[in-house]
C-alpha cells in the first residue's frame, strides 16, 4: 500500500497537469445529480427553487478542511496547488496521522482582487466525511471551517474547469439571478471584502473524461454562512 501511494500521486499529478487544456462542453444545466455522489460522500442539501439557469439550495451544517489563501492569476493553478495539500491531508499528513476517505466536491473559493490584471486569492476546501466531523484532524497550514446552514445559488456546467469558462459561467449565473428575489441577498453577501465572489465546485477526478459536473456557487445572505470551528 505504501508503494502504491507515490504511484497514485504521480498519476494524479500527471492528470492534473492536463486540466485547463482539454476540450470541454458547456451545457449550462441545472438539476443534474452528480454521478460521483453515488460513489462517494457529498454534503446533503435541500432544493429550494429551480429557476431559469440557476438553483437555490440550502445546505445543512457541514465541516470543511481549507487551505490558507493562495495567490495566483490562475484558478486552475491555485486549485492544483491547494488540492495537493488536501491530498496529503487525507493520506495521513495530519496531527492524527489518520487516512480519510475522498469526498466531493472540492471547492475553490474566489476572493476579491484589486483589479483584472492582479493576482487573485483562492482558498481550496475538502468536505470532511461525517465520520470525521466530530473530531476533525488538525494539520499545519490547513484550517477547519464549519458552515452553518447555508443558502447557495448554483449553476452547473460540464467538461473540464478552465480559467475562461469559470468566468463565463459565473457571469451567466449572476445574469440569471438579476431580476429575482435572490439578487439582493447575493449582493449583500458580496459586500464584505473577506467574502468570496463565488465558489467553483468540482465533483470529478481528473481522469474522468465524460459525465463531468461542475458548479458555480454564490452565497445567498439569508443567514450567517461560515464560521470557524
Amino acid at each position: 500500500m505504501a508503494a502504491f501511494i507515490p504511484f497514485k500521486l504521480s498519476l494524479l499529478l500527471s492528470l492534473l497537469s492536463n486540466i485547463g487544456f482539454l476540450p470541454e462542453t458547456s451545457k449550462n444545466n441545472v438539476g443534474i445529480f452528480p454521478p460521483t455522489c453515488n460513489r462517494i460522500e457529498c454534503p446533503s442539501f435541500d432544493l429550494i427553487e429551480v429557476g431559469n439557469g440557476y438553483e437555490i439550495r440550502k445546505y445543512n451544517s457541514t465541516i470543511w478542511v481549507t487551505t490558507s489563501p493562495i495567490q495566483d492569476i490562475s484558478l486552475v493553478e491555485a486549485t492544483r496547488t491547494g488540492f495537493l495539500q488536501l491530498f496529503d491531508y487525507i493520506q495521513g499528513k495530519n496531527k492524527y496521522k489518520q487516512q480519510i476517505e475522498m469526498t466531493a466536491p472540492v471547492i475553490t473559493e474566489v476572493l476579491p482582487s484589486d483589479g483584472p490584471f492582479c493576482e487573485s486569492s483562492f482558498r481550496i476546501s475538502f468536505y470532511l466525511p461525517k465520520v470525521n466531523q466530530a473530531n476533525p484532524p488538525p494539520a499545519e497550514g490547513l484550517h477547519i471551517q464549519k458552515w452553518k446552514s447555508t443558502y447557495l445559488a448554483v449553476r452547473q456546467f460540464s467538461g473540464f474547469v478552465t480559467d475562461y469558462n469559470v468566468g463565463v459561467e459565473a457571469a451567466a449565473l449572476e445574469a440569471s439571478l438579476a431580476d429575482t428575489v435572490w439578487s439582493p441577498a447575493i449582493k449583500k453577501s458580496q459586500k464584505d471584502e473577506t467574502t468570496s465572489v463565488y465558489l467553483v465546485a468540482q465533483y470529478n477526478s481528473p481522469f474522468e473524461f465524460s459525465g463531468r459536473v461542475n458548479e458555480i456557487w454564490m452565497l445567498v445572505d439569508l443567514e450567517d454562512e461560515i464560521s470557524p470551528v
